[in-house]
Parts: structure tokens; C-alpha cells; sequence
């Protein structure tokens, strides 16, 4: 045997696992853990496309609900799972970029190492809406009003270090609205509130709101995404308001465990872009108030990095 025949069959004798992987997948049906309780955007996502890629790959896609510990619950079990693609999940904003800055969180769990990127699906924005008893028809009027009350305006979130609560903690730095967090355990139970009038303000996912809003039971005062949002083009954003620039959203992505061979992730990402450009796919995402976001894994890599640096400056100033 030449040495060029040697070297192709060595060459031949080494790619064949990795071709090998992408021939079989998914071999039986694939479990996608979503970190969050049924009805929440996660596990509607995870649904949407779970039947979707059903379809594209010939096996079932299962969800799989493991809420508990700020997301970590089920991103633990992700991570802790066989790396060979028949267990994916959703992540979200707050284990993935924010949890790791803040010092009480789970210090044994780094997400952007023990997963592996696979795709960023969607963006959910995120929105601050009032009472309409609170009196304020606009950011403008509500970050003059504030500056002149002693006590200012209260306002709900989904928690503290979540991106609602950071989104609002970024505008009061650099306006000196005179804003109080009232922090709860999600968006509905604040978005309750404020529809009670036990609070006048909170910073929430669009998915909670938007039904309200469309109402008339709340008054929306600014989009937080970069550009306004086509689900709502009514209402303004941050930036056009008063602070050029301001961006702050909220995501999901589909991750994999650390080690899960490239082929798989490249397949699976490649299906996920098909699903999203499907137009059924699209018009159920958009029912539950989140826009189509699609990155591939690099770029979501990338993107990652960037939130990661950019919450991290919000959670530890200075």
C-alpha cells in the first residue's frame, strides 16, 4: 500500500465516527429539557419547534419540564446529560448571562462552559407599562413625575438580577428616575398588581402584557428592544424616548451538553433556521408575543459572550 493510501485510509478511519454521528441522528426520539413551567414562552417555544423538528427529522422531540433554582435545575440536567444530541434545552437570559455574576448564585454551575451553544431562537421584549391610575401617559412624564416625589413610583419585576429588573436599574442610572423595585416570583404575579393598582408600574415580558395592553387595562410607556417591535408598533422604545442606545431583552436558545459532536450541532441549528422560516412556525411565535432571532452557533457563541459582559457591568458596577 502507497503512503497516500495509507494516509486515506487513516484520514477515512478518523472521520468516520464524526460522519457516523450525522448519519444516525437522531436515532430515537430527543428530550428538550426547558428549564421553566409549562405555559411559560420557554416550554410554548420548545413545543412549537419540538413538533416542527418532529417532522424534519422522522423522530418525536419530547419536552421535558425541570423548573426550580433560577433555570439551573434543568440546565444541570442538560449538562449532566449524554452528549449526543438526544437531550437538548431551552436557556434563557437570566442562568445563562446574568446568574454567573451574582454571588449567591450556584458557584458549581458555569452554563457558558458545561453547554454548548446550538442556536438562539427568539427575542422577547420586554416592556414597562403602567396603571392607567398612576397618571402617566408617557417615560418622559413618568421620569419627571418621579424626580419630584419623595417616595417616586414603585414598580414590579420578575425578580431581582433578572433582565426586567436590570433593564429599569440601567434607565434610573442614567436618567436619575426616581423608580423603587418591588421584586416577585414572575411576571404574572406582577402584572396582577399592577392590574389592582397595589403597584403603578412593572417592567415585564411582552407575553404577559401584551393581552392587556391590547385592553386598554394598561398604559404601555416604552419597548425596551433596540428598534420598536412590529407585534406593537405603537409603542416607543427606550431609546427614542430618552436614552439613545438603551437595548435590554430578554431570549431563549437551544443548547446542548458540553461535547456534543459539531455534526449534531451544525443539524440541529440548520433545522431550527428551517423551522423559524416556516410560516405556521413564525405566526405561533408570534401568538405568544416573541419575535424569530435565529443565530447559528457561532454567532450565538459570540452573542453569548457580549450579553454575558454586558449584565455583568449591571450586576457589578464598578
Amino acid at each position: 500500500m502507497s503512503a497516500i493510501s495509507r494516509r486515506t485510509v487513516l484520514l477515512t478511519g478518523l472521520l468516520a465516527p464524526t460522519i457516523a454521528y450525522g448519519q444516525h441522528f437522531p436515532s430515537r426520539p430527543v428530550t428538550i429539557i426547558t428549564p421553566f413551567a409549562p405555559g411559560a414562552s420557554s416550554d410554548g417555544v420548545a413545543r412549537i419547534l419540538g413538533e416542527k423538528l418532529a417532522q424534519l427529522l422522522g423522530q418525536a422531540f419530547v419536552v421535558e419540564n425541570r423548573p426550580g433554582a433560577g433555570e439551573t435545575t434543568g440546565l444541570i440536567a442538560l449538562a449532566r446529560s449524554s452528549p449526543d444530541g438526544h437531550a437538548i434545552g431551552i436557556g434563557a437570559t437570566g442562568a445563562l448571562v446574568i446568574n454567573p455574576h451574582v454571588a449567591d448564585a450556584n458557584a458549581n454551575f458555569e452554563p457558558l462552559r458545561e453547554l454548548t451553544p446550538i442556536a438562539k431562537l427568539v427575542d422577547i421584549p420586554l416592556v414597562l407599562v403602567a396603571n392607567p391610575d398612576a397618571g402617566v401617559r408617557s417615560l418622559k412624564e413618568l421620569i419627571d413625575r418621579s424626580q419630584q416625589k419623595t417616595d417616586g413610583f414603585s414598580y414590579g419585576s420578575t425578580g431581582v438580577n433578572s433582565s426586567q429588573h436590570l433593564a429599569i436599574e440601567l434607565l434610573k442610572k442614567a436618567t436619575k428616575a426616581n423608580l423603587v423595585h418591588v421584586p416577585y416570583r414572575g411576571s404574572a404575579p406582577a402584572m396582577t398588581d399592577v392590574l389592582g393598582g397595589q403597584i403603578p408600574l412593572c417592567s415585564v415580558d411582552l407575553t404577559s402584557a401584551h393581552p392587556h395592553i391590547k385592553a386598554g387595562k394598561v398604559v404601555p410607556l416604552a419597548i425596551m428592544s433596540a428598534r420598536r417591535v412590529d407585534l406593537v408598533p405603537d409603542i416607543p422604545t427606550v431609546a427614542e424616548q430618552v436614552m439613545p442606545n438603551f437595548e435590554v431583552s430578554a431570549w431563549l436558545g437551544m443548547f446542548g451538553p458540553a461535547g456534543i459532536p459539531n455534526d449534531i450541532v451544525v443539524r440541529v441549528s440548520e433545522h431550527i433556521k428551517a423551522s423559524l422560516a416556516d410560516s405556521t412556525v413564525r405566526e405561533r411565535v408570534r401568538q405568544i408575543s416573541c419575535v424569530d432571532a435565529y443565530l447559528d452557533s457561532s454567532h450565538f457563541a459570540a452573542f453569548l459572550q457580549k450579553e454575558s459582559a454586558k449584565m455583568r457591568d449591571l450586576v457589578r458596577p464598578g
